[in-house]
Order: C-alpha cells, then sequence, then structure tokens
C-alpha cells in the first residue's frame, strides 16, 4: 500500500468513524473509565497479549514506566523481552525498530518527550517513511513512534513542543493525535495493527484527563471524528486543542452562536470528506492548534478548506495557533498557547450578518 495525504472523496460516510459490532449474543461489553494514560498502557498490554510480534522499548519504559507512566507494569507483567529499556540513543532506538519491523516483528518504540525525538528524525525520514516505497512494497515498516507532544505543563526547553507539521509533512508516515481516552485506546490499537509506520503523538496535557474506554470500539485511521454538532461555525482542531474547542463551544453558546466542533485526529492522512461536509453545512470554519501557524498543520487544513469550500463560505477561514517564535519557558507559556478569548475573537470577524 502507498499512503498518500490526499483521501477526498464526497461518498465517505462520516457517520462510521466508530464501531462497536458485537453480535446479539456476544459478552457484554468491556467499559470503564479511566485516563488517557491509564487507556494507551491497557491498548498495549492488549496488543503484546494478542500478537507475539509486538514489543515495546525506549528510554526508561521498563522498569520505571516510562517518565509519564505509560507502560508502568507492562514489564512486570508481561516479562521484560516484550516492554524493555533502551540506552539514551533515540537513532538507535528507531534504528533497531526499523531492523525489527524489516524482519517482521512489530515494534513501538517510545520517545520521551517531542523534541527528544529530532536525533532520530534522519532515521524517521530517511527510512521509516521510505522503505515500503524504495521496496515497491516487499518490505513493510509495521512499527509505532509514540511521542509525547504540545505544551501546557510547564515543561522547560526541549520538553515542550508541537512538531507534527515535520511529519505530516513526510509522505509515507501516517500521523495520528488522539485527544479523548477512548481514541487513545482504539487508535493505538489501530496504529500497532496497521501494516505501515505511524507516528502517534500524544498530548502530554491530556495524559490524566479522564473519560470511559470500550475496549470493542474500535477506530480506523484516516477519519475525522463530528464531537459537537452546531449550525453556525465549525472548530478544526485535534489532540490537546480539542477541549479548549469545546469549551469554545460552550462559551460561544453563552452568546448565541452554535458551534460544531471535528476533531481531526488523522493529520494524514487526512479526512476531507468529514472536514468539507461540516464546513459547507455551516459555511464559517475556524482552526485551533498549538503549533506555530507558519508552514504548520493549520496551514495545511485551512488551505484544504478553502479549495474544498469555496463557494459555501461565508467569511475567511480563521486560524488560531502558538505564536512564530520557539516555544514559551514555563511561566510564560499561557501566553504563548490558544485561549478561549482567542478563538472567540477570530469567530466574531467571520461576517456575520447581525454584526452591528
Amino acid at each position: 500500500m502507498t499512503l498518500t495525504h490526499d483521501t477526498d472523496t464526497d461518498t465517505h460516510d462520516t457517520d462510521m468513524h466508530e464501531t462497536a459490532t458485537p453480535e446479539p449474543s456476544a459478552a457484554p461489553r468491556d467499559v470503564a473509565t479511566m485516563s488517557m494514560a491509564a487507556a494507551l498502557n491497557l491498548a498495549l498490554a492488549d496488543a503484546i497479549e494478542a500478537d507475539r510480534d509486538v514489543v515495546v522499548f525506549g528510554e526508561d519504559v521498563g522498569a520505571l514506566g516510562g517518565v509519564f507512566r505509560i507502560t508502568d507494569g507492562l514489564t512486570a507483567r508481561l516479562g521484560e523481552d516484550r516492554c524493555f529499556d533502551t540506552p539514551l540513543a533515540e537513532a538507535g532506538i528507531v534504528g533497531t525498530a526499523v531492523g525489527m519491523a524489516m524482519n517482521g516483528m512489530r515494534p513501538v518504540v517510545e520517545l520521551q518527550f517531542d523534541a527528544f525525538a529530532l536525533p532520530a528524525f534522519e532515521q524517521i525520514v530517511s527510512h521509516v517513511a521510505k522503505l515500503g516505497n524504495r521496496t515497491r512494497g516487499r518490505v513493510r515498516m509495521p512499527l509505532v513512534i509514540r511521542i509525547p507532544f504540545g505544551g501546557g505543563i510547564g515543561g522547560v526547553e526541549h520538553h515542550c513542543d508541537s512538531s507534527e507539521a515535520y511529519y505530516a509533512h513526510t509522505p509515507g508516515l501516517t500521523v495520528i493525535s488522539p485527544s479523548t481516552p477512548q481514541d487513545a485506546y482504539s487508535l493505538l490499537r489501530a496504529a500497532i495493527a496497521s501494516p505501515d509506520p505511524v507516528i502517534f503523538l500524544e498530548p502530554k496535557k491530556l495524559y490524566w484527563t479522564k473519560g470511559e474506554v470500550d475496549t470493542s470500539v474500535t477506530a480506523e485511521i484516516g477519519t475525522a471524528r463530528i464531537a459537537r454538532d452546531g449550525t453556525d461555525v465549525t472548530l478544526l482542531a485535534y489532540g490537546a486543542s480539542m477541549p479548549l474547542a469545546l469549551e469554545v463551544a460552550d462559551a460561544a453558546a453563552a452568546e448565541g452562536r452554535s458551534v460544531q466542533v471535528v476533531d481531526v485526529r488523522s493529520l494524514s492522512p487526512f479526512d476531507d470528506a468529514t472536514v468539507t461536509a461540516a464546513v459547507r453545512s455551516t459555511g464559517r470554519a475556524v482552526v485551533i492548534a498549538e503549533a506555530p501557524g507558519y508552514a504548520s498543520v493549520a496551514s495545511e487544513i485551512q488551505a484544504r478548506v478553502f479549495e474544498r469550500c469555496f463557494e459555501f463560505l461565508a467569511a475567511p477561514v480563521r486560524r488560531v495557533t502558538g505564536f512564530d517564535v520557539p516555544y514559551a519557558p514555563p511561566k510564560l507559556e499561557h501566553w504563548y498557547l490558544p485561549d478561549v478569548d482567542r478563538v472567540l475573537d477570530a469567530i466574531d470577524t467571520l461576517h456575520w450578518g447581525d454584526d452591528a
């Protein structure tokens, strides 16, 4: 399979983003309330138990359970041959995963923080993304690279970054960012099952948010999710920006605006059909993302919406993003990250007929 960025089609069923399909005689669904961190931990454990070729490794993921404790207890429960520590060498970690994937295994690696992944970037771009195409599909890369990303935790330099544009720009990589515990579980299971390489971006500040997780629910890679219905304006967000989008929807409702919220969640491949249908239904759109706005995923979303929805738009598509500066230090990050007021200000510019 050759991965492409464009999945534009008018026949995509926007109601089939997530499907639970137990037979009438099936056992009751396994539903529990848990944090995103716990959902990721459960997805890794279930994947390891389901497939002997799945292994998890990275810096401090073994006995410590990872910096964010995503792999907590996996080594003790499943053995150090299935979840183990590596030296502090990101390029070596990813290079080892490439060799494993070439030989039929399904490695899942953790690169502790977003900016820590950059030493492995050459491996990711030159080998992970290209081997399938280089060999005309004879060599597959069924590996997942998990990267905690984004801000909101008061991290110091190199510990908070939004590097999704680097990966989404690279053909051959699937790029996913969940925003709920359910999607964290379902999308990670889908990523591990994929025959092609996946960059799995985990929003750090959402690790401890809680929600229901149904392990029978599946999520299809390459699909967006309608998180809230609305008729006046569509907010497009992903990852850590999703709670903000929902908060804005509540605030806008108090001002008489009905806000639709779309969780993009799959940055590449991108679900043009769902996003296009959503924006066409409201005629107005705002894209929200933590990363700097210039040459960003937000820029790409904005461009795709303009190209596919121009005749339906009542106003230009706006973006609310991080600023085009290096990520702010901890005491200043609240000035850097998008907030409710900035998004509401963007909504107010969308040529409303009731404006004075």
